[in-house]
C-alpha cells in the first residue's frame, strides 16, 4: 500500500499529539519510565518531521507547543528513557515518512 506524504504525516502527528497529552504533567522526579521514554519517542518525531520539511505544519498543529523537556540527566534513568524513546522515535519517522520536497 502506498500512502502520500501528508497522509503518513496526518496519522503521525496524531500518534504525537497523543504522546504529548499522556506525558504533559512530566517532571524529573517522575518515575515512570515509559512516560520518559514516550515523551522522548514524540520529541523525536517532531525532530524527524522538522528535518523532512514539514516543521511549519508541526507548529501550527501544536500551538501551543507542549514544554520542552531537558535532558539534564543523561545518565539517570529517565534521561536514558527518555533519549531512547527520542532515538527511536526520529529514526522510525524517518523510516516512513517522505521528504517534503
Amino acid at each position: 500500500m502506498n500512502r502520500s506524504g501528508e497522509e503518513v504525516f496526518s496519522r503521525l502527528l496524531q500518534v504525537v499529539k497523543n504522546l504529548y497529552a499522556e506525558t504533559a504533567g512530566l517532571v524529573p522526579e517522575d518515575a515512570e519510565l515509559q512516560l520518559w521514554y514516550n515523551r522522548g519517542y514524540a520529541d523525536g518525531m517532531v525532530a524527524a518531521m522538522n528535518r523532512q520539511g514539514y516543521g511549519q505544519s508541526v507548529q501550527n498543529a501544536l500551538n501551543p507547543a507542549p514544554r520542552p523537556i531537558s535532558e539534564e540527566s543523561p545518565f539517570l534513568p529517565w534521561g536514558k528513557a527518555y533519549r531512547h524513546g527520542y532515538e527511536m522515535g526520529e529514526g522510525e519517522t524517518l523510516e516512513v515518512l517522505p521528504s517534503r520536497g
